[in-house]
Order: C-alpha cells, then structure tokens, then sequence
C-alpha cells in the first residue's frame, strides 16, 4: 500500500511519515491537553477541588515519563510502526472509557495510568525520534512539523472538545475523542508509517551526496565523538545532562498550562468557549514557533535558537504577570504559544545530531523523562497553590523564574564541538 501511495503521489516517503505523526498529535491531544476543558464540568458535577483533578493530570505526565524509556528502547529494538500501533489502540479505548467515570480514584487509573502508559508509545518523543530516522539535513526541520501536530492538536481539539460539552456532555465528548484515535489515527499510522526508509529501499534523504556533488568534493557529516549504540552512555557526558534538567523547565512550564490555562482564562472573566479559543489561539501560534524554528535551526546553531526559545517564554510568563485583564491573557498566549512546542524539535534534532540515532529512542525517552517529571510538579504545584492563594500568580512567577536557568543551560551545550553537523570529512567518489 506505502508503494502505492508514493507512486500515485511521488514525495519522498518519509513526508508522508511526518504527515502521519501530525495526524497521531491532533488526534491523541487529548490525552495531554484535552483533560483542561473537562477540568470545571467534571469537577460541578462531582464537587472535586482544582487541586484533586490535577492529581490524575499529573500523575498522567509521570507515568509517561517513567514508561517513555521503555518505549523509547522498544522503538529503537522492534521499530516505531509496532510500538505506536498498539499504543494508538490502547489509547483510544482508554479515552472513549473516562465517558463512564464514577469516581476520581477511576479517572486517576484510567487517565493517569492506562492512558499515561499508552500515551508513551504516542509521544512526541517517539515520533520525533522515528522522523529523525528518516532525515539528516532537514532533520529539524521535519521534527519541527511533527511538533507542530501538537499545536494544531490545541487548535482544532480543544474548541472541539468545549463544543461538544456544550452541545451534549462531557461523557459523550470523551467517547468521541476516543473513537477519533480509533477510527482515524490507527488506519493512517497502518497505511503510512514505516520504521526507516531502508523498509521500502530507500535511502535517507540528504544523506547520500550526489555524483555532481561528489566531483567537486562536497564536505559531509560523519559522526560525532559521542555517537553511541548504547542509551546508557551519553549520560557519562555533559551535554545529555544540560539538555535534559532544561527539559525539565521545559515540562515543568508547559504542562501546567495543559491544564490550567482554560481555568485561569475564564478566571479572567471569559466563558468557557472563549477560554478554549484562547488556548486554541495559543496552539495556532506554536504551529508557527515550532516550524519556523525547525527551519532555521536547520540552518544555524539549534543550541543558540533552544536558548532563544526558553528566554521567550520567561517573557510570556512576565507578561501574564504584569499586564492583568483580557489584553494581558491574549498577548501571553501569542508569546508563549511561539515557544510551546519548539523546544522538543530543537532537543530532539540536537540529541541526534550529537549522540546518533542508534539508541535515539531510548536517549530520548530517558530525557523525557526529565520533562514528563517537570510537568508533574508543574501541574501538581500550579493547582496546589491555585487552592491556597486562589490565584495563579505565584506559580507563573515560579515558572518565569525557572525559564532562565534554563536558557543559560541550553546556551551552554557545546554543539560545535560535539554535533555530527560539524564533524567533517571530504568525501570524493561516493553515490
């Protein structure tokens, strides 16, 4: 079927790839951000705090982050098309079930652990991971389409979803966005996603120097002096260590807004409808960060536009703080939505660009885990304080403040010296 497809439409296959883990993105949402809007109507209807609702959001990133290593091995031993299948399955049947909770203990076990688990096979972490295999000089650049899937997930997902509490319930809304993973995700991912191109005899794109560029000695990649087999041996050297505690932040500011932003937004005084627009504007914005800043960091050094994109968002947070009514809401959407998603095309691109995509999976999955643990305190902190303060002031000056070493972190990574992008040989005679 996948020779078919390229025959009917001849593109290099590894865009239909990106394609269909845009497809998974937007249809699993849900699973990540989809919980924000069903946080006040489950909670009227059962009398839970903020606070207790964001124990099984929370606990959903974490056990995401522990299983991410897992499933990161499994993409790297039995390939990515398996593992997200089976995920993708898991997944839809566990979302369409939260339509029949009864108690919070049943959506802690089948958000927070059925969910949580499946949602690893899904993550961006493994479909960045499968794109990277099928790309080298516009590797950022197709990452960053694939997180861009996550924005356009906000976009069309979250006002979905609040429509359809509105127009029926949340019971229903949840069955639909279930059978969405089952009915559309599942067949694309069959159709479309191999584990690499060499499956379909093909090579990977940019990898291989043309004749003409042969003859007059084009200089090319080799791998770098950390390009490894092994996922246990990057985390001997620096730079694994300062991408992942900035990951962290990065989960830590993120994914507290998964599932606060639509609360504090119609604490703003807007409805729930005009809450989720917000947070659909700010996913509107994340497909343009997380695309631009893939295309330019294909082009310049990623660690300088990481470093960029994490002081952007400490300046997102500032603004929330300093500018209070629906102009202050509005800006803060925009700014931080440009910088949402563009921090995981820029660390996947720079893992594989320094320790190779041998053990990609697996390296990717351990520094995930650092970011899935900083969005379990980030949600867990943002609605304990929410409670106490009744206020969201302190947790975004929290996150604000975070951002900067951050930053420092990111500018700090040492990408000439160890990238694979600036190791090289000269290569003559090779086709």
């Amino acid at each position: 079927m996948s020779r078919r497809i390229n025959n009917w439409f001849p593109v290099y296959h590894g865009w239909y790839v990106v394609a269909a883990c845009i497809v998974i993105s937007v249809a699993t949402t849900s699973a990540r951000g989809g919980i924000s809007v069903f946080v006040i109507p489950m909670s009227e209807d059962f009398g839970w705090s903020r606070g207790t609702i964001s124990i099984a959001a929370s606990l959903g990133f974490l056990v995401t982050g522990l299983t991410q290593p897992l499933f990161g091995g499994l993409l790297d031993r039995i390939g990515g098309r398996r593992v997200i299948l089976s995920s993708l399955v898991i997944l839809g049947l566990s979302i369409a079930a939260l339509g029949l909770t009864f108690n919070i203990i049943f959506v802690i076990f089948t958000f927070g652990v059925i969910a949580g688990t499946a949602f690893s096979g899904t993550s961006p972490s493994n479909t960045s991971a499968l794109v990277a295999k099928w790309f080298r000089r516009r590797r950022a650049t197709a990452v960053g389409l694939n997180a861009a899937g996550v924005g356009l997930g906000g976009l069309v997902i979250i006002p979905l979803a609040a429509y359809l509490i509105q127009a029926t319930n949340w019971r229903l809304t949840w069955l639909i966005l279930g059978l969405m993973v089952l009915l559309v995700a599942v067949p694309l991912v069959y159709l479309l996603v191999h584990d690499d191109p060499e499956k379909l005899g093909l090579k990977q794109d940019g990898y291989l120097i043309s004749p003409e560029e042969n003859v007059n000695s084009i200089a090319t990649a080799r791998p770098g002096p950390l390009d490894t087999a092994c996922w246990r041996e990057p985390f001997v050297s620096w730079p694994i260590w300062q991408l992942s505690v900035a990951y962290f932040v990065d989960g830590f500011t993120t994914a507290n807004l998964l599932v606060h932003l639509v609360p504090y937004a119609i604490d703003r005084g807007t409805s729930p409808a005009a809450a989720a627009m917000v947070f659909g504007f700010m996913m509107a914005f994340s497909i343009i960060g997380s695309t631009i800043v893939g295309m330019i960091s294909d082009r310049a050094e990623r660690k300088t536009m990481l470093t960029f994109i994490y002081a952007l968002r400490a300046c997102a947070y500032i603004v929330a703080l300093l500018l209070p009514g629906a102009i202050g809401m509005w800006v803060f959407a925009a700014v931080f939505g440009l910088s949402f998603m563009a921090t995981a095309p820029l660390t996947t691109a720079l893992t594989a660009d320094i320790y190779g995509l041998r053990a990609l999976g697996a390296i990717t999955g351990v520094s995930y885990l650092f970011r899935q643990v900083g969005g379990t305190f980030g949600i867990l902190l943002t609605g304990y304080l929410f409670d106490v303060t009744g206020s969201y002031t302190q947790p975004f000056a929290i996150a604000a403040f975070l951002l900067l070493p951050a930053a420092l972190l990111a500018f700090m990574v040492d990408e000439k010296r160890y990238s694979a992008r600036y190791q090289h040989r000269m290569v003559v005679g090779e086709g």
